[in-house]
């Protein structure tokens, strides 16, 4: 043993969502996200543009020449989000989703939300609030518990 405590589930798996986040290929906010099932990661995702696809990175942010906002338009972005791309990694490689947790460096959308109650995602973990009522609003709804954890939390800083 070499003297150190050892992290608590929580702060063990959001510190590797922190190391997920740095391969996200999104020019303005890294984020990563893990979904765990019974203290087991099933998958993990970063924002960033799907499979095949060139990333931001290589031909810029269309959100970003256009100057839109955080939290708008989404729909315009070649990303996608963290928590789908983790949704998405777990379906395509048969791992259930129901009854499980969703750790993410950021405090997750409307429609990433939407796509977590349907998942049957039962508790999300963020570290940065992400200005959303209406995420909120579904989350509280559908009974998806939500906890904000401390940055202290995060392994490297996104």
């Amino acid at each position: 043993m070499n003297g150190s405590i050892r992290p608590d589930w929580d702060s063990y798996f959001m510190a590797i969502a922190s190391v997920v986040a740095t391969r996200s290929t999104c020019l303005r906010r890294k984020v990563g996200a893990v979904i765990v099932r019974d203290r087991q990661i099933i998958s993990t995702g970063y924002n960033g543009a799907p499979k095949g696809v060139l990333h931001c990175a290589e031909v810029g942010c269309l959100r970003e020449r256009l100057g839109i906002p955080s939290g708008e338009r989404h729909e315009i972005c070649r990303g996608a989000h963290a928590e789908i791309n983790a949704i998405v990694q777990a379906a395509a490689t048969g791992s259930a989703t129901a009854g499980a947790d969703l750790y993410c460096t950021h405090e997750p959308c409307s429609f990433c939300t939407k796509a977590m109650i349907n998942a049957g995602i039962r508790r999300v973990l963020f570290v940065f609030p992400y200005p959303d009522p209406l995420a909120r609003q579904l989350r509280e709804e559908a009974g998806l518990e939500s906890v904000n954890l401390p940055e202290s939390t995060l392994l490297v800083k996104v």
